[in-house]
């Protein structure tokens, strides 16, 4: 964890969790725009856009799977993710070159707008996107990636999307295009800004993707100062343009610390640090290849995230003080997720126990691979219908707000460490100023119950309980899933309400089997969270 943040994974009572916030009743706290100061702190305030998404860059490799993004249904489930940022980026993103195919017309017109697919050509084009993920599947087995052109229509497609979804589009560029001097060719990215400046396009960008595999995937070795200085070249070029000047930068997308990477972000915040607006790394538990359900239900599994984020945060505060640090791209296991656990109601264990961690370990966006693209790890499935991990990130949105408040671990009816508890303000303007969300995770075969204080055992509670539609370990590998026992389905384009169960609070809060959480209480009135 962040230094000087207790971690939040309790054998737990609730008590001392929430007396963080807890309110005396006098007259003279309700003075006090209703509120106390009591012993809790805000510890981090994460981004708006603290949970947002990815598109894996391997739908360029043949521009007609862009079109997906053109089906009303995503649009539909991107918006309801909205505010976030949406990454086109990965593995392929560095090699990938833009090879314009139109003519720019004099002046600077708005961009085409590309036609919403209808059912049957969405319904073709999924079939086909199936035989595709086989392909690109056996391309990273292999290891061996093929060189890829893509078009003014990628950008168009992208552009529309994010704008219909109001998504804040983030691409990722070409690090691997290299001189003779092993600098990077800045011509492509080029060609590339100046497109999206004579068609109006609000891009942000970044430069390649977890250099530190760049001598794996293209025995091309490249040093953290000279990244650094790429990036550095990347700023400046964009400050060239009046349309670039105010876009931002991040990277530089490295893998979590391991081997040679501690020593690569050190040597790029040394020499680029000036250049970037936020610090991404990369964050994976498992291979997806090797990987079983007891890792996505090991405490000790979720616990390495905490240590890895400490390390990273460390390293840029020494030298970077107060740059903030995004996980760039990040799910359950590497090489594609894990088919079979990372689209099923078991990822949501690693899903939300990540957001818990990395926000209270002080990182400020997560953002999911994969919204749609190559894998077993993404949020829409091959029918382009929400997985349970995209109900989860919903809730998430629409109930946890952006103060991350410290806690305590204590002790519950479970084993060490399976039951798991984050604190946050909750999310404005659906609730009132002060309340609190409690993020509760139980990963264990048995129920727990939670205590909560007598203060807030007066007020109300908003209980939001997912569980798989499928009782007992058996049915963690399920597809769907139920929130506070109904099934939870989209209707057509219509998304349901996910209205929480309202109750008055008690003394204690069940925590089911094998269910992830949120409990909101409504009446907390915390100074914390009142600003």
């Amino acid at each position: 964890m962040a230094e000087g943040v207790p971690a939040v994974m309790c054998r737990s009572s609730l008590a001392l969790c929430l007396l963080l916030c807890a309110l005396p009743s006098s007259v003279e706290a309700r003075a006090r725009r209703r509120t106390t100061p009591g012993p809790g702190r805000l510890v981090h305030r994460v981004d708006p856009n603290f949970v947002s998404v990815t598109i894996d860059a391997s739908l360029a490799e043949d521009e007609t799977f862009m079109r997906m993004l053109s089906s009303p249904k995503v649009r539909v489930l991107a918006k309801a993710l909205s505010p976030a940022f949406v990454r086109f980026g990965g593995t392929r993103q560095d090699f990938t070159e833009f090879q314009p195919q139109r003519k720019l017309p004099a002046g600077k017109p708005r961009g085409s707008q590309p036609k919403l697919l209808t059912g049957r050509w969405e319904e073709q084009l999924m079939a086909q996107w199936r035989k595709q993920q086989r392909r690109l599947a056996r391309e990273d087995a292999s290891g061996k990636y093929r060189q890829v052109k893509f078009t003014e229509s990628t950008l168009d497609e992208l552009h529309a999307f994010a704008n219909a979804s109001g998504l804040d589009l983030v691409f990722g560029l070409n690090a691997l295009l290299r001189n003779a001097d092993n600098s990077w060719n800045a011509s492509n990215a080029r060609a590339l800004l100046r497109y999206c400046e004579e068609r109006r396009y609000r891009v942000s960008w970044e430069l390649g993707n977890e250099p530190n595999s760049f001598e794996k995937k293209a025995g091309l070795r490249v040093s953290g100062e000279q990244l650094g200085r790429d990036f550095t070249r990347l700023r400046e070029m964009m400050s060239e343009s009046p349309w670039h000047r105010r876009a931002r930068l991040y990277g530089p997308d490295v893998g979590q610390p391991r081997g040679r990477t501690p020593d690569l972000l050190d040597g790029f915040l040394r020499s680029g640090a000036d250049a970037i607006d936020a610090c991404t790394w990369h964050h994976y538990y498992v291979n997806g290849r090797d990987t079983s359900l007891d890792d996505f239900l090991d405490p000790k599994v979720l616990d390495s995230l905490a240590l890895k984020t400490k390390q990273v945060i460390k390293e840029v505060k020494r030298v970077s003080p107060g740059k903030p640090v995004w996980l760039g791209e990040t799910s359950s296991a590497y090489g594609g997720g894990a088919a079979g656990l990372s689209d099923t109601f078991a990822a949501g264990f690693m899903w939300l126990d990540k957001l818990g961690t990395a926000a209270t370990g002080g990182v400020s966006v997560v953002m999911r691979q994969v919204l749609i693209g190559s894998g077993a790890y993404h949020l829409l499935d091959e029918r382009l219908d929400p997985l349970p991990d995209f109900w989860l990130t919903l809730i998430h949105k629409r109930v946890v707000g952006r103060g991350v408040l410290s806690a305590a671990t204590f002790s519950a009816q479970t084993r060490s460490g399976r039951v798991r508890l984050y604190l946050h303000c909750a999310a404005a303007p659906r609730y009132r100023e002060g309340a609190v969300t409690l993020i509760a995770i139980n990963l264990d075969e048995t129920a727990a119950d939670v205590g909560v204080p007598r203060r807030l055992a007066s007020g109300n509670v908003d209980a939001f309980v997912l569980r798989s539609d499928r009782r007992g370990r058996d049915g963690l590998v399920s597809r769907r899933v139920t929130l506070n026992g109904v099934a939870v389905t989209m209707s057509g384009l219509t998304l349901p309400e996910l209205v929480g169960r309202r109750t008055a609070a008690s003394e204690r809060v069940a925590l089911p089997a094998f269910s992830l959480a949120f409990f909101v209480f409504t009446d907390a009135r915390c100074r914390a969270c009142a600003d």
